[in-house]
């Protein structure tokens, strides 16, 4: 049954070559407050990085709007609802990476890596192995304080402080890791994008990002093979398997 609550929820991103990021800027602070939402929207050449949240109506023709544009037309939407808008202020900012990486030769929006869908992996994690037999390990690409709420059972964790710090935390692991099937996840899928680009060019050959992260993966699943709950960066701090505000 669905809940009451009126407020739309939404988290989205796009690796997407954005030539006009200054121009996309004023169009979208302009749309957003005509439509009273909050949250906060990152552009940058390499695409878009956004959750908001405002009345349900609102937040759909916002992402109606959004939609019209070619390269934004086929952007997935996470979606949550909520008895009250869990951000203070309207923010549109150009970032020079709407994931901060430090690693200019990653390029999402030139090449994307292979993604596994939240069913294939719960299918996997049950197995234990993948569909060729390979071991299979999950591996989580969030700080460290995001993984202390949940992660995936038996997941890797480098508690590693930033997501700058990935690149050197997987050279120094890369060995183990070689045998394996990884499957590396965040909250919505944007760090796992970089992360499994980065693990291909660093000589892994079975590198899989859970495609639209954990977020997706509740969606999908329910949460089976997940421990706790997912960390997101506003309010609501924490959210269940039923994309509920977690229970403290």
């Amino acid at each position: 049954m669905r809940p009451v609550e009126s407020i739309l929820n939404i988290a989205a991103y796009r690796f997407v070559s954005l030539s006009d990021a200054a121009d996309w800027r004023e169009s979208i602070r302009s749309q957003g407050q005509a439509l009273q939402l909050k949250g906060t929207v990152l552009l940058a050449s390499e695409g878009i990085n956004l959750v908001i949240a405002g009345a349900e109506s609102a937040v759909r023709e916002f992402m109606a709007w959004l939609r019209r544009d070619a390269r934004f037309a086929t952007l997935e939407f996470k979606e949550s609802l909520s008895e009250a808008v869990p951000f203070k202020r309207w923010n549109v900012k150009l970032k020079a990476e709407i994931i901060r990486m430090n690693h200019p030769a990653i390029q999402p929006q030139a090449r994307r890596a292979p993604a596994v869908d939240a069913a294939t992996l719960a299918r996997w994690l049950s197995s234990g192995h993948d569909d060729n037999g390979r071991s299979v390990v999950t591996l989580d690409t969030r700080n460290a304080f995001e993984v202390d709420h949940g992660r995936f059972k038996g997941a890797i964790d480098w508690r590693i402080s930033k997501f700058s710090e990935f690149p050197q935390a997987l050279l120094a692991h890369r060995e183990a890791l070689l045998d394996k099937t990884v499957v590396s996840y965040c909250t919505g899928g944007i760090r796992c994008e970089k992360a499994a680009l980065f693990m291909r060019e660093a000589g892994l050959e079975h590198v899989f990002q859970l495609d639209g992260g954990i977020l997706k993966y509740f969606e999908k699943t329910g949460g089976t093979h997940f421990d706790g709950s997912c960390f997101v960066f506003d309010e609501r701090e924490a959210l269940g398997p039923d994309l509920a505000p977690a229970v403290a």
